[in-house]
Order: structure tokens, then C-alpha cells, then sequence
């Protein structure tokens, strides 16, 4: 979180520090003028700023929400760029203005004092508006970069509070602060920091088909750098550079670079140069002068105030026509005191349009159908789209929880679905619609599915859509899987009891290599830990969870024998164990062929039997003495190989560009993996040097997310 929260942290508290010092001085006019009555016309132009910033934020959030995923990528980009364009005027104009600053507004005070309360009011919401907006565009544009809000808002908070105290240390003369080096330094980290957020808008416009060039990388590191890793997690939360950026993310990163800090620093030596300090010096003796001409006339003006109080006291005493008789004081109508009407207005307003554009913003777009969903009203209120990509309100109007399917009723093919939409609810669904027929399918929980009357789509096709498929496609991958367990698990019995007659004989350096070879077979049949029952936790369960943890008498099967040979116990004592394990397996070989194998698992664990191997081998988590966690994971890729095998078909004409993909990254996962195994030995996994293990997890992470569609490829889906 904290990678992501320190731009938000150096924006809050540079532009806390810039807003803070224009309050500051603002007050400090109105103090050093005798005017404190008016104090709380700044505080309500400052409240007021604060609730634009607020309520620009808030339609920035929720506009974005109402858009389609496209279309959030162009929006989110366009702000993007925006918000580098922003910040860099504001870096430029800081460090030109730090030395001025306090005349200018003190200058703007002293004209709003004589011009009635609005104008102190606008002119302290003016002074402090801009800060706002500029600090709520760019904390949405990182945040929106990071994926998340919690690491910004904590970083813009602390930011927005140290510079607050900053600023009461400055007032109260406690602190003092050169600020002209304070907003040079930050300003050159904000223009590296407002290069990556440069790079990120790019993106999101080409990924929102705005700009060209989304396919063309000019630097694709994701085999080989872990994302997840700290220092990749670092780089990319403060400085936006990822593992993969195209050729336009990379020119333009490197030429606002290139081009900004150069004119940055040029600038900073122009105000150290002896010219640029010869400005100040002209302008106090013009400030000395001025001053003395004020007094001349202030010295005048007091003269003939005194003389006019003279004439009034002389005025006095003489006698005055009835016409001209003074009013008595109630006869002088009250001035009427606002109170707190002004604030709260000043703060309801903003809330309120930005209530308004949220309101509008969020509500149906135009062109948005409500489609029910029902077995009775599948489909009513659809009519023909326009080409492009379109969001449907989904609506049960029945009593039963429904999955929805956008298909083509010729082909089944599917183009967009929502599972578990309950009764009387109403989701989204997003699909691209291209030339051809489309229909909605309704599937109610324990009903029949029902389809709707099609409508046609005028335009070319191109759409795309996954094929159904059904348990008769998975039939013949199952039974191939099934013969390969089967082989499996006789060659697992055979090993296992191998195993425990070593055990038996005491020959414990032979028991550890042929430990290994059996747990190797049993992590290459991953695919049907899901059927196997409670065999798996027999031969495969670890003590996580065990009260008594590895001397718990549940602790049983590979883990405890890995446990107890690694850890010097005798032959006696795991001869028990040993047995029970032989024993186990030869049950889960006897029990496999009545046990139910759910068809739907074989996609399921392309996933997940990797997503296990990261989340515990390559963590050496499940590790318990011997250090094979490697091996085991060698094995995990052996398995989820063959179930790839089996599925290859089905995947070939649903996404062709999948496996060649996903046989790739297989290979570099491999390639690594081999280069830790030695002979008979493996490299343990807390022995790898940082970057390799950095690899191998990046390696592994890039092949999950390649393997992730295929559970929903091959998703097995009602039809009518």
C-alpha cells in the first residue's frame, strides 16, 4: 500500500503546503490589519474550496463507474494527461512565485477589504479553489493507476496533515522553511512522477482505442521480472513503470522527461543568478519609496481628518431645521446577519450539482435496454442494438435465481452471461454486438432453460463469442484423464510400498530417495486431488490447522514421513506411518473408479493447480525438511501439462492464440525449474538467490494468467 501512497503523499503535502501558506497569509493580512471580524469570510471561501475539490472528486469517481470498460479506459486516460499538464504548470509556476506570493495576495486582500464581504470570500475560494482541483484531478488519476484507494487517500491524508502543521509552525514563527529549495526539490519529483502517470494515460487511451500501437511493446518484461515483488511493486506504485509498456508509453515517458527537467533546472539556475537576485533588491528600494509616499499621504490625509473633526464638533452646535433632525437609533433599520447560511451554502451547492452530474452520469445511458429475465418474460423489452459495445440492465422479474446467456441462437455461441442474478435484481451486462442474429437465454435455478425470440444485427461480424460446451464435449477428455490417473495411482502404490519396506528395513537414505520419486507421482495427478476425497488429506495433508501440529496423530502421509526423515527420527518410529501411507494409496487406487470425477473440474484445475503451486511450493510453505518444494513443482507442471493435453482440442477452435501462449510459457517455467535440479538434488526454494526466485515467481505468476480464461472457455453451459 505504501508504494502506491507516496505521489499522493508528495502532491498532499506540496499542494497542502501551497494552500496552507496561502491561508496563512491571508489571516495574517486581516490580523495585521485590525480586521479579525472578517476572519470568517476567508474560512467560508476556504470551506467552499474544499467542497468543490470534495464534489469534483466524487464526479470523477462515479462518472467513471457509469462508463463502459472502454470507454472508462479513454475517460480515465484523457484525465490522466490532463493531470500531468496541471501539475507540471503548477511545478513551473510555484518556483516562480514562491518569492511573490505573499505580496500578490496580500495586495488582493487589502483591495476585497474595501469591497464588501463577497469579494473576501471569493477571493480567499479563488486562492485556495485551484489547489483543491488540482490536488483532487491527480489523487484520482493515481489512484486509478495503483487499482485501489486505500494506499493514495492514506498518503494524500498524511501529506494534507503534515502540511497543515507545517503551516501553523510557519505562522506561529516556530518553524522556518527555505521554501524556494522545498518546492524545487519536490517539483523535480513530481515531473518524474507525473512522466509515469504521463505513460499509464497513454496507455489507457490506447487500450481504449483512442491512440494506435497497443501491441507494440517496447519493452515486455513480464516473463522475466515478478510483478508481485517487492521492488517491482515499488517501481510501479511511485514511478508507474510496469514490466510491459509500448513504444508510445516509452518515447513520451522519456521525452516530457527529457524536455520538462530540462527547462525545470534551467530555471532553477536562472533564479540563483546574480540578474534574477538583483530583481528583489530593485523592488524593496521601490517598496521603500512607496512606502514613504504612503506615509506623505497618509500624513496629509490624517491633517484633514483632524481638521474635518473639527468642523464636524463645530457643526454640532448649531441648531438644526426639523427637516434635518437626526434619526433615532431605531429608526435605523438593523443590519441583517447571515450567520451560518453562507457556509452551509457555499458547501451544499457544489455537493449538489456534483449530485446532480453523478445522478445524471449514472442513470441509463441513451440506447440502454432493460431486459427481463424470467422463464416466463425471458428476453421481453430486447430489441435489435447498434453495432458496438453495449450494456444491458438485466432485470429478474421472476422468482427464481437465474443465469442469463447473450448467444447466437444458430451456433449457441455465447457473447456475454451473468450467473446467480436473484430475484427482483437488476446487473449490468457488457458485450460487444458485430453483425449477425442474437438472442438471450434464460436458465432459471431448477427450471428450463428458455430462449427468446432472436433479432438481427445489421453491420459486418466480428463479434466475439465463446462456443458452448457440454458434458458430451468433456466426455472424451475425461476418459483420457481417467486412464492417466489410473496409471497414476498403480504407480503410486507400487512406489509407496517401496517406500515403507525401506522404512522397514532401516534403510533411511534410500527411504528419502525413494520418498521423493513416490510424492513426485502423486503432485503429477493434481487434476483429481478434487475427486480424490478424503484420500488426499491422508497422503498429502499437512499440519496447518492440527492442534497438535506435526506430532498430531492426524498428521499422516508424505508430509509426515518428510517431516520425520528430515528430521532425524528413528526407522521404529515411522514404520507406522509408512504403512499407513502404502495402505492409503492402495485404497484410493481401489476407490477411483467409483468415485465421482465432475467433468467441469478439468478446466478448473488448468488453474488451479499451479495457482496451489505458488501459493505453497514456491513460498516453501509446505516444505517440511527435505527441501524438494522445487521438485514438487516440477511435478505440478508435469500434471497440468497432460491435463492440457487432453484438452487441446477443445481449446484449438475457441482460442486459437491461447496455447501457443500459454506452451510458451510453460517452457520458460521449465527452463528455470531445471536449472535448480542437480542430479538427484533440488535447489531448495529459501536457497534461490533473489532474482532467480524472482523470476521463477514472475514466470509462474505470467502462466496463471494466461491459464485463467480456460475455465471460462470451457464452462459447461445449459442450452434450451
Amino acid at each position: 500500500m505504501w508504494d502506491d501512497a507516496f505521489p499522493s503523499f508528495l502532491i498532499g503535502l506540496r499542494e497542502g503546503l501551497e494552500g496552507g501558506l496561502i491561508v496563512s497569509i491571508l489571516v495574517a493580512t486581516l490580523v495585521r490589519a485590525g480586521a479579525k471580524s472578517r476572519l470568517p469570510q476567508v474560512w467560508t471561501g476556504v470551506l467552499a474550496a474544499i467542497a468543490l475539490a470534495m464534489s469534483f472528486g466524487a464526479v470523477l469517481t462515479f462518472t467513471a463507474a457509469s462508463l463502459s470498460a472502454t470507454a472508462q479506459e479513454a475517460f480515465g486516460g484523457t484525465l490522466s494527461v490532463i493531470a500531468v499538464a496541471f501539475v507540471t504548470a503548477m511545478v513551473f509556476w510555484m518556483r516562480r512565485s514562491a518569492r511573490s506570493l505573499s505580496g500578490e495576495i496580500k495586495e488582493k486582500v487589502t483591495g476585497a477589504l474595501t469591497m464588501g464581504a463577497g469579494m473576501l470570500i471569493l477571493t480567499s475560494f479563488l486562492a485556495v479553489g485551484r489547489e483543491g482541483l488540482e490536488t483532487a484531478l491527480f489523487l484520482w488519476t493515481t489512484a486509478r493507476a495503483a487499482g485501489e484507494s486505500a494506499g493514495p487517500m492514506a498518503g494524500a491524508g498524511i501529506g494534507l496533515v503534515l502540511a497543515a502543521g507545517l503551516c501553523w509552525g510557519l505562522y506561529r514563527r516556530v518553524l522556518k522553511i527555505n521554501l524556494t529549495r522545498f518546492f524545487t526539490a519536490t517539483g523535480a519529483v513530481l515531473i518524474v512522477i507525473a512522466a509515469g502517470v504521463l505513460g499509464y494515460g497513454l496507455r489507457d487511451l490506447q487500450e481504449g482505442g483512442v491512440l494506435p500501437g497497443g501491441t507494440a511493446y517496447a519493452v515486455d518484461l513480464g516473463g522475466s521480472v515478478d510483478a508481485g515483488s517487492w521492488y517491482s511493486t515499488l517501481i510501479q506504485g511511485v514511478f508507474n513503470l510496469t514490466p510491459t509498456m509500448t513504444w508510445l508509453q516509452v518515447a513520451a515517458y522519456v521525452g516530457y522527461l527529457a524536455v520538462v527537467m530540462t527547462l525545470f533546472v534551467r530555471g532553477v539556475r536562472g533564479v540563483g543568478s546574480p540578474a534574477a537576485q538583483a530583481k528583489p533588491a530593485a523592488k524593496v528600494k521601490q517598496g521603500v519609496k512607496a512606502g514613504e509616499d504612503v506615509k506623505a499621504r497618509e500624513g496629509v490625509k490624517a491633517r484633514e481628518g483632524v481638521k474635518a473633526d473639527e468642523d464636524v464638533k463645530a457643526d454640532e452646535g448649531r441648531p438644526r431645521p426639523a427637516a434635518e433632525a437626526p434619526q433615532t437609533p431605531s429608526a435605523t433599520p438593523p443590519r441583517r446577519r447571515l450567520g451560518w447560511a453562507v457556509p452551509v451554502a457555499v458547501v451544499a451547492v457544489p455537493s449538489v450539482v456534483a449530485g446532480l452530474v453523478v445522478a445524471v452520469s449514472g442513470s441509463k445511458p441513451v440506447g440502454t435496454q432493460t431486459v427481463a429475465v424470467s422463464e416466463t418474460e425471458c428476453g421481453k423489452g430486447f430489441t435489435a442494438p447498434k453495432p458496438g459495445r453495449q450494456t444491458f440492465q438485466m432485470h429478474n422479474t421472476g422468482d427464481k435465481t437465474s443465469e442469463v446467456y447473450l448467444v447466437d441462437p444458430a451456433s449457441n455461441a455465447v457473447y456475454g452471461e451473468i450467473e446467480g442474478l436473484a430475484p427482483g435484481t437488476t446487473r449490468d451486462l457488457v458485450a460487444t454486438v458485430a453483425g449477425g442474429s442474437y438472442a438471450w437465454r434464460c436458465v432459471p435455478t431448477g427450471g428450463k432453460a428458455v430462449t427468446s425470440k432472436a433479432v438481427s444485427v445489421s453491420g459486418s461480424a466480428g463479434a466475439r463469442a465463446v462456443v458452448p460446451v457440454s458434458e458430451k464435449d468433456l466426455a472424451a477428455p475425461l476418459t483420457a484423464y481417467k486412464t492417466y490417473v489410473n496409471q497414476g495411482l498403480a504407480t503410486l502404490v507400487t512406489r509407496t510400498r517401496k517406500l515403507s519396506d525401506d522404512i522397514a528395513g532401516g534403510h533411511l537414505d534410500a527411504a528419502r530417495t525413494d520418498w521423493l520419486t513416490a510424492h513426485r507421482t502423486y503432485s503429477s495427478l493434481g487434476a483429481a486431488y478434487g475427486t480424490f476425497e478424503d484420500f488426499d488429506q491422508k497422503i498429502n495433508g499437512r499440519p496447518d490447522g492440527l492442534p497438535g501440529g506435526v506430532d498430531d496423530k492426524d498428521f499422516t502421509g508424505f508430509h509426515r514421513l518428510e517431516y520425520g526423515l528430515w528430521h532425524g527420527q528413528s526407522a521404529d518410529r515411522l514404520k507406522a506411518p509408512a504403512q499407513q501411507l502404502a495402505d492409503d494409496a492402495a485404497g484410493l487406487r481401489k476407490a477411483f473408479p467409483t468415485q465421482t470425477f465432475d467433468p467441469g473440474d478439468l478446466p478448473l484445475r488448468a488453474h488451479e493447480i499451479l495457482e496451489n503451486t505458488l501459493q505453497f511450493e514456491l513460498t516453501g510453505h509446505a516444505d517440511q525438511g527435505s527441501g524438494t518444494e522445487l521438485a514438487t513443482a516440477d511435478a505440478n507442471l508435469a500434471g497440468t501439462r497432460e491435463l492440457l493435453t487432453v484438452l487441446r482440442p477443445l481449446l484449438t477452435g475457441r482460442a486459437p492464440h491461447l496455447l501457443p501462449t500459454v506452451d510458451a510459457d510453460i517452457a520458460r517455467v521449465q527452463t528455470l525449474l531445471d536449472a535448480a535440479h542437480h542430479g538427484d538434488s533440488w535447489t531448495p526454494v529459501d536457497r534461490l538467490d533473489e532474482i532467480t526466485r524472482d523470476r521463477l515467481n514472475g514466470a509462474t505468476g505470467q502462466l496463471l494468467e494466461d491459464l485463467a480464461p480456460i475455465p471460462d472457455l470451457l464452462e459447461i453451459r445449459k442450452s434450451a
